[in-house]
C-alpha cells in the first residue's frame, strides 16, 4: 500500500490523535511549501514515523500524484478539529 493511502487511512481512523495531526501538518506543509518542524516526526510511534518518511519519499518522487489531493483535503479537515 502506498504511503498516501496509508496516511489517509490512519487519519480517518484516528482524526483527533496527535499522530494524525502531525501527519496532517506534514502534508499541509508539503502541499503549501511551508515550514514543518521535523522534531515532531520523532514524537511519532515507529509505524506512524515510517508512514511520514514514506510520504516524504512519495511526495518527492511524484509531486502530482492524484491521491495527494484527497489526503490534502482530509488533512485540512483534521487540522481544523479542536485539540
Amino acid at each position: 500500500m502506498n504511503a498516501i493511502k496509508s496516511a489517509r487511512k490512519f487519519i480517518v481512523a484516528n482524526p483527533a490523535s496527535e499522530s494524525a495531526r502531525t501527519l496532517a501538518q506534514l502534508v499541509l506543509a508539503l502541499e503549501s511549501d511551508t515550514h514543518f518542524n521535523v522534531a515532531e516526526l520523532y514524537k511519532l510511534e515507529l509505524e506512524t514515523f515510517e508512514i511520514a518518511i514514506d510520504i516524504l519519499k512519495e511526495w518527492r518522487i511524484d509531486r502530482y500524484y492524484a491521491g495527494k489531493a484527497k489526503l490534502f483535503d482530509l488533512s485540512v479537515q483534521v487540522s481544523g478539529l479542536p485539540a
